[in-house]
């Protein structure tokens, strides 16, 4: 059931380049909005993640916790 490409013809040119502006946008939106944002979460849970570690450490050793 295959047909062969003087069957079914090109793609229109205006496929290709609406294809092309859909994938520009994307890698814009993943790239430039998304990955900051990720980094920015991760840079917030590690920096909790220290003052968790901070606080059982101090809490740990008997004195009382700061704040």
């Amino acid at each position: 059931m295959s047909r062969d490409l003087s069957e079914k013809g090109w793609v229109p040119l205006r496929y290709w380049a609406l294809w092309w502006a859909v994938l520009a946008a994307a890698v814009v939106v993943f790239y430039v909005l998304l990955t900051p944002i990720w980094l920015g979460l991760r840079a917030a849970a590690w920096a909790a993640e220290l003052r968790s570690r901070a606080r059982r450490a101090v809490s740990s050793d008997g004195a009382p916790p700061d704040g």
